[in-house]
């Protein structure tokens, strides 16, 4: 994978550890800016476009978390569905369910192996850019999911989708009517998913795109097996 066109910010108070991630980057061929808080961040993230932000949790002042929220709902910020790779020490599992439900598209915990960010910073570039070569799209009531890019909109608008939460309604799109398991819904998705962090995804794409998400009329709960996905309709 080429990575001379991407633009990542890496935001951590550590300074040796930013100064680390600057150099092993760039000498796998990303072009890298570092920021060493939230505000900072926050600054060049209205200054410069990036493709891809490394957001460490605790920093003095403003949490990595409290960042992410606050970009993920700002209306009108041009890198308001940035892709975020958590890299934090805090790893519980409910730490992990927790930046994943503010809307991280991936978590990777300190210490941390050089060679595996790269694995998952080329995942989730890969899942924002990779055109599949079939077209494709499925009909959920007033919305519509292109399988090519992975769009979900609602007439004129895109709702934002976190990389996770594209993998997995491709998946479930891909296989329409069809019985998945949490286990191969967490395997075929290539991101580190349990099945409890599927039941997370799959509460927040209901409230995406349900109704009445405690009602679901499309993405269904296949009880003793997984999930499956009923379209409108598909072409």
């Amino acid at each position: 994978m080429s990575h001379a066109l991407y633009h990542l910010l890496v935001v951590d108070d550590d300074t040796r550890l930013r100064g680390l991630l600057e150099r092993y980057l760039c000498d796998h061929g990303y072009l890298v800016t570092t920021a060493e808080n939230a505000s900072v961040a926050w600054d060049l993230l209205e200054k410069e476009p990036y493709d891809l932000m490394i957001l460490d949790i605790m920093m003095p002042g403003e949490s990595g978390l409290s960042l992410m929220s606050r970009l993920r709902v700002a209306p009108a910020h041009p890198m308001k569905n940035i892709p975020i790779v958590l890299l934090t020490a805090l790893d519980a599992p409910e730490d992990r369910v927790s930046g994943l439900e503010k809307g991280a598209d991936d978590y990777l915990t300190k210490p941390f192996e050089p060679k595996e960010l790269l694995i998952r910073l080329e995942r989730v570039l890969e899942r924002r850019t990779h055109k599949r070569a079939e077209t494709a799209w499925v009909v959920l009531g007033e919305y519509h999911f292109d399988l090519v890019t992975r769009t979900l909109t609602k007439g004129d608008e895109v709702i934002y989708l976190t990389s996770a939460e594209q993998r997995l309604l491709e998946i479930l799109a891909q296989s329409p009517r069809e019985e998945l398991s949490r286990d191969e819904l967490a395997e075929r998705a290539g991101v580190p998913l349990s099945p409890r962090t599927v039941d997370v995804q799959v509460t927040r794409l209901r409230r995406k795109i349900e109704t009445d998400p405690k009602q679901p009329q499309y993405l269904r709960t296949v009880r003793h097996k997984g999930y499956a996905l009923w379209p409108s309709a598909k072409g």
